[in-house]
């Protein structure tokens, strides 16, 4: 019987390891800006002749990083879209529930076994260590109006976020003010939740943590105007949780609080790389969520 495997050092073998894979995404050669103080170096510099950072080109690897949040990457469009696929896919893994409307808020909604398939959070998935709903739930939505409404927001203020501090570091705004929101509601309520409204609200801190330091009035009362409307608004609207609201402006604004503004230092690879970590956590977490749950359905 022949082998399947050739046997190594064999003819017409080869020896492949893991890192030959992230091969196409090394470059070896020619130019790159420094991550950390923005001038232009060449990527073989062991260390930056202009601000002593070692290691500039991270092996090769910084400027396929900076490529992906520099110009690749459009960060609001990628939010926006992956809300609506995921509620498209949401409503074709469980259409019998999209004519079951109860109100006009809840037209064309998910139903609840899809939701917790792509990844909804409550304090009971917290409880059994699905910690990675929080991110998730992000990116869910429980009807048409609903992800109208949040992607609209989407929309309207992440390219003024992304402009203002950079597009990693909307993501990672992004990112943290819907865990550290959903995080909140869970401790709080413990009711099941998905929605980027949260998210939305921190984006909200960020614009006026950006208004407050640079001395922008206008721009901070008609953001402070928004918040307060909208979060006045979720008293009066059924399923409305303001106490992700309120967790994801505290946790937006003390993320900004935390950040450099786009104009006063440009991003670094610390930052890109962290943010590229919370992209392939989310990523992780619909895997996981799906797999679990449809592991569970497949067993009753």
């Amino acid at each position: 019987m022949l082998p399947l495997i050739p046997a190594p050092g064999a003819a017409g073998s080869r020896e492949v390891d893991a890192f030959s894979y992230l091969a196409p995404m090394r470059q070896t050669q020619g130019s790159m800006i420094c991550p950390h103080c923005g001038k232009l170096i060449s990527v073989s510099e062991e260390q930056c002749p202009f601000c002593g950072t070692r290691n500039p080109s991270l092996f090769g690897y910084a400027p396929a990083v900076q490529r992906l949040f520099g110009r690749r990457l459009d960060v609001v469009p990628l939010i926006s879209t992956t809300c609506i696929a995921l509620y498209v896919a949401s409503l074709f893994l469980q259409p019998e529930a999209i004519f079951q409307m109860q109100s006009p808020f809840s037209i064309l909604s998910p139903g609840d076994v899809a939701l917790r398939q792509l990844g909804m959070t409550s304090g009971q998935f917290m409880s059994a260590g699905w910690w990675w709903t929080l991110f998730t739930a992000n990116y869910l939505h429980g009807g048409l109006l609903h992800i109208f409404f949040n992607v609209l927001w989407i929309r309207n203020v992440g390219p003024s976020v992304e402009d203002l501090y950079g597009p990693a570091r909307l993501f990672i705004l992004f990112t943290l003010s819907g865990v550290i929101g959903f995080l909140i509601s869970n401790v709080a309520t413990g009711h099941e939740t998905v929605g980027a409204s949260a998210s939305i609200f921190g984006l909200f801190a960020a614009m006026i943590v950006y208004g407050r330091r640079t001395g922008q009035q206008q721009m901070t009362q008609q953001i402070w105007q928004w918040a307060i409307i909208i979060f006045v608004m979720g008293f009066f609207m059924r399923h409305t949780n303001n106490w992700a609201h309120f967790g994801g402006f505290a946790g937006g604004w003390v993320v900004a609080e935390m950040m450099r503004f786009q104009e006063e230092k440009r991003e670094t690879l610390p930052v890109q790389l962290f943010a590229l970590v919370l992209l392939l956590v989310t990523v992780a977490g619909f895997v996981l969520s799906f797999w679990k749950v449809t592991s569970i359905l497949l067993r009753r």
